[in-house]
C-alpha cells in the first residue's frame, strides 16, 4: 500500500457552526440571542437613566456593585442547587424572575417615578436571580450537544452573547432618545419569553442525580478543593479574576464618558457599547473557526496582551470613530480571555462536579464586576475617567507579562 494522505485541519464556516446541527441547542441558541438583545438595551439604557438622574461616575459603580454583590452572597450554593436539580427548570425559575423585574423597572419608569434607590435595589434583586442562574446555565450546555462539539457550543455561546452586545446597546441608545428609557426594559421583558419558550421546547434526556447524604457546604468545599488541586483550572480562573476586575473596569464608565469626555448622548454610549460587542462578536466567530486547531492556551494568553493595550489607546482617543475602534480591538481581546478560559474549565471538569466548578467560575467573573464597577466610579470621582482607565489597563498589562514569562505552559494548553 501507498503512504496514507495526511489529515489537514482546515478552517470551514460549518467547523464554525457545527454545534448548531443538535436541535436543543439551536433552540438555546435563537432564545438567548433574543433575550440577551433586550438585556443589553436594560443594561445600557439603565446606565444612561442613573447618570441622568445623579450626574455622578460613582452612582454607576453602585448599580454595578448592586447587581454583582449577590453573586458572592448565593453564586456557590446555585451552583450545589445546579448539581441537585434539573438545570433547565432551575432556569426556568430564574428566567421568569428575571423577566418580572424588568417589567418593574418599566412600570417605574412610566410612572415618572423611578428614583436611584429603585434600580440599585431592582439591580440587587437581579443579580440574586443571576447568582442561581449562571451556573445552571453554563452547565446546561453539556447536555445540549455531544462532547466532542462542546468547545464549539461553548465559542457560540460567546458569539450569541456578544451579536447581544451589538445589536442592543445600538438598538437602546436609538430608542432612549426616541422614546425614553421604559420602551428599553419593557422589550427586555418582552424578550424573556423567547429563552423560558426555549427551555421548555427542548427534548433533554432525563438526568440522573446521585442521592445526596452530604450537606450543601460540604458540597461548595468538594468542588473548591478540586479547583484548587488542578492547577489548569487554578490559573485560568486566576486570570479571568484579574481580567475582570480590572480589564472590565471601564465598560462601568461608558455613560459618563460618552457625556463628559466624548461630549455625546444616549446614543453614543449605545455606539460605544456595541462597539466593544461587535470586536467581542468577531473574536468568538474566530475563536468557534480555532477551536479544532486546539490552541485555547494561546488565545487567552494573546488576549491578556490585546484588551489592555487597546484600552490603554482608548483613553487617549477623543474622536468617536478611534474610540470606536479602539473598543473593537479590546471586545476581541476579552472574549479571547472569556472564550476559551470558559472551554478550558469545562473541558478539566467531570459532570458531577460541574456545577459547582462553574459556579466557582461565575463568582469569580460575576463577583469581580462590582468590585471593578464600584472602584472604577469611585476613582473617577477623584482622578476622573481617563486616568482610571490609564490606570486599571496598565494593571492588566503588567499582569499578562507575568503570566506569559511565569506561566509558559498556558500556551501549550488545548
Amino acid at each position: 500500500m501507498g503512504p496514507q494522505p495526511i489529515a489537514r485541519k482546515s478552517l470551514s464556516w460549518q467547523q464554525t457552526f457545527v454545534a448548531l446541527k443538535h436541535r436543543n441547542y439551536r433552540l438555546w441558541f435563537i432564545g438567548q440571542t433574543v433575550s440577551l438583545i433586550g438585556t443589553w438595551m436594560q443594561t445600557t439604557a439603565q446606565g444612561f437613566l442613573i447618570f441622568q438622574l445623579t450626574h455622578s461616575s460613582v452612582y454607576l459603580g453602585y448599580v454595578g456593585f448592586a447587581s454583582g454583590l449577590p453573586s458572592w452572597l448565593f453564586m456557590l450554593y446555585g451552583g450545589v442547587i445546579a448539581d441537585r436539580v434539573p438545570r433547565r427548570n432551575l432556569m426556568v425559575i430564574t428566567q421568569s424572575v428575571m423577566m418580572i423585574l424588568a417589567f418593574i423597572l418599566a412600570t417605574l419608569t412610566f410612572l415618572n417615578i423611578v428614583q436611584p434607590w429603585h434600580i440599585i435595589l431592582l439591580a440587587l434583586l437581579l443579580g440574586t436571580a443571576n447568582a442561581f442562574d449562571a451556573p445552571a446555565r453554563l452547565a446546561l450546555v453539556p447536555e445540549l450537544v455531544e462532547r466532542e462539539d462542546l468547545s464549539n457550543a461553548i465559542a457560540l455561546n460567546a458569539s450569541m452573547f456578544n451579536l447581544g452586545t451589538v445589536i442592543g446597546p445600538a438598538i437602546a441608545g436609538v430608542a432612549y432618545a426616541l422614546a425614553g428609557p421604559a420602551w428599553c426594559f419593557t422589550l427586555n421583558g418582552i424578550s424573556f419569553i423567547a429563552v423560558i419558550a426555549a427551555l421548555l421546547l427542548m427534548q433533554l434526556p432525563p438526568h440522573i442525580f446521585k442521592a445526596r447524604t452530604t450537606s450543601a457546604l460540604s458540597d461548595i468545599k468538594e468542588g473548591i478543593r478540586y479547583i484548587l488541586t488542578n492547577d489548569i483550572i487554578l490559573t485560568v480562573i486566576t486570570i479571568v479574576a484579574v481580567t475582570t476586575l480590572f480589564g472590565l473596569a471601564l465598560v462601568t464608565l461608558m455613560p459618563a464618558w460618552a457625556v463628559k469626555i466624548l461630549g455625546g448622548d444616549a446614543t453614543t454610549n449605545g455606539w460605544l457599547q456595541s462597539a466593544r460587542g461587535l470586536g467581542a462578536l468577531g473574536g468568538a466567530l474566530m475563536v468557534a473557526a480555532l477551536v479544532h486547531f486546539k490552541v485555547k492556551g494561546k488565545l487567552v494568553a494573546i488576549g491578556s496582551f490585546v484588551l489592555p493595550l487597546c484600552l490603554l489607546l482608548f483613553t487617549f482617543m477623543r474622536w468617536l470613530p478611534l474610540s470606536l475602534a479602539t473598543l473593537a480591538g479590546a471586545g476581541l481581546g476579552m472574549i479571547m480571555i472569556f472564550n476559551s478560559s470558559n472551554a478550558l474549565v469545562q473541558s478539566q471538569t467531570p459532570d458531577e462536579l460541574r456545577g459547582r466548578v462553574m459556579s466557582v467560575y461565575s463568582l469569580i467573573f460575576f463577583g469581580s464586576m462590582p468590585l471593578g464597577a464600584l472602584l472604577a466610579g469611585s476613582l473617577a470621582e477623584f482622578i476622573g475617567e481617563p486616568l482610571t482607565g490609564i490606570l486599571c489597563a496598565t494593571i492588566v498589562l503588567i499582569f499578562a507579562i507575568v503570566i506569559w514569562v511565569f506561566v509558559p505552559k498556558l500556551r501549550q494548553l488545548e
